[in-house]
């Protein structure tokens, strides 16, 4: 997910051809007057937000059917659950960015977190698919919110020697959402209902609305974005290949993703008890894939990533042709997750490379590209899965992974300093 860092960066952005680099920004200093303890609470606060909007995106791939068979829509009907928050996240993450630019984030934060509690609460309680649709439009206003400022807001908090650790709490949310908050909500799915478990992120929603309310000092922005500095970065060639290769990669792995349940119940032959633990395994691997990622993005991102889209391909291609046995489908998940966890990492590190100047405006846009990726994924998965059937959402996913490793193979290395991926 996103990384919205809280550096001063120009208000306008440089033109084509090589420009001076800027000078290394500085970390924000934390806010005076708030305790070490309290501070750190915060963080956790923080961690916890970025957990609940990542749960809440990603809580209908465990639940597909079980939606689809309650509001009597097929499978591929049934994604546009994914497709929705994707699109509204997309476009509300650049324009949030500049609508709440004189806001405390204090507030900002509190705020898109009961939203978000709103949205998972007018799902439990949705009596069709329109009013489920509804839901995860808020769902989506509130993603890219808070995918724009969440991450930017540890390096006001503790001192600058902990910034680091502070920024890895705050990012570990994204993480155990896919090692226990789908797999958690894919469990009381299974043994209560699918609306239970969006009544439960409800809950959890609202209490971390109120502990970010006790725990964030009062957090002023500290400058503003303007909207036209976002598409000018178009410009910059290495941060369009940046862009089109994240597009290419998450289009593809949610593409297969999305349906990852129906193709375990009818390749693998998987009982439904056991796709909550298959998830789990996959979210164990994506934990340590974006401590391994994080290893070697700083140093050469666009290396990284061509591991990663090897790793991809190879798992979703062979999910049709060794995946028929729950062992070799556990193998080929853990693979894939090993893989997927290193991509929101690498390719955010890439991207700041490619925009050094204007690194707000830049994540800002990447925000928006991930989110319409995701979209575009769910609704291309459920148009090959109601037209093809679900084994060949891997085959396409696969084949798009394929895609930006050529894209990167071919025009990774243009544009100044295209060297160590910088």
């Amino acid at each position: 997910m996103s990384n919205r860092t809280e550096f001063t960066t120009p208000t306008g952005v440089s033109g084509p051809g090589p420009q001076p680099p800027p000078p290394p920004p500085s970390i924000p200093t934390p806010t005076p007057h708030t305790s070490p303890l309290r501070s750190w609470l915060a963080v956790v606060a923080v961690a916890f937000g970025t957990f609940s909007v990542v749960t809440t995106e990603m809580l209908p791939v465990g639940l597909l059917t079980s939606i689809g068979s309650t509001l009597d829509v097929s499978d591929g009907t049934a994604g546009l659950a994914m497709t929705v928050p994707g699109i509204v996240a997309a476009v509300a993450a650049p324009l949030l960015t500049v609508g709440v630019a004189g806001l405390d984030r204090r507030l900002v934060l509190t705020a898109l977190m009961g939203l978000l509690a709103a949205a998972n609460l007018l799902a439990a309680l949705a009596p069709g698919f329109p009013v489920l649709l509804t839901a995860r439009v808020l769902v989506g206003v509130s993603i890219g919110g808070v995918w724009s400022i969440a991450a930017g807001l540890a390096l006001r908090l503790v001192p600058e020697k902990s910034a680091g650790h502070a920024t890895a709490i705050v990012f570990s949310g994204i993480a155990v959402a896919s090692v226990l908050g789908v797999p958690a909500g894919t469990l009381i799915g299974d043994l209560i209902d699918w609306r239970a478990a969006f009544a439960v992120m409800a809950v959890l929603s609202l209490a971390v609305a109120a502990a970010l309310a006790i725990t964030l000092p009062r957090l002023p922005a500290t400058e503003a974005i303007r909207l036209r500095e976002v598409p000018g970065l178009f410009r910059e060639v290495r941060l369009r290949v940046a862009l089109t290769t994240t597009l290419l990669l998450v289009t593809g792995h949610f593409c297969a993703y999305t349906y990852i349940r129906p193709v375990l119940e009818d390749v693998a032959g998987v009982r439904t008890g056991l796709i909550s633990g298959l998830l789990l395994a996959y979210g164990v691997a994506g934990i340590a894939g974006n401590f391994l990622a994080g290893a070697t993005a700083h140093r050469d991102p666009r290396r990284t990533l061509v591991v990663i889209f090897i790793l991809l391909a190879t798992a979703e291609l062979l999910v049709p042709v060794t995946g028929g046995s729950l062992a070799g489908a556990t193998a080929l998940l853990v693979l894939w997750g090993l893989a997927y966890g290193g991509v929101s990492v690498t390719s955010q590190t890439w991207v700041l490379h490619a925009a050094p100047a204007a690194r707000e405006a830049a994540s800002a846009l990447f925000v928006g590209v991930f989110n319409v990726a995701i979209a575009l994924g769910a609704l291309l998965g459920g148009r090959v899965a109601d037209g093809a059937g679900p084994t060949a959402v891997m085959w396409c996913g696969g084949a798009l992974a394929v895609l930006a490793l050529l894209n990167v193979a071919v025009f990774g290395g243009r544009g100044r300093g295209s060297g160590r991926g910088r």
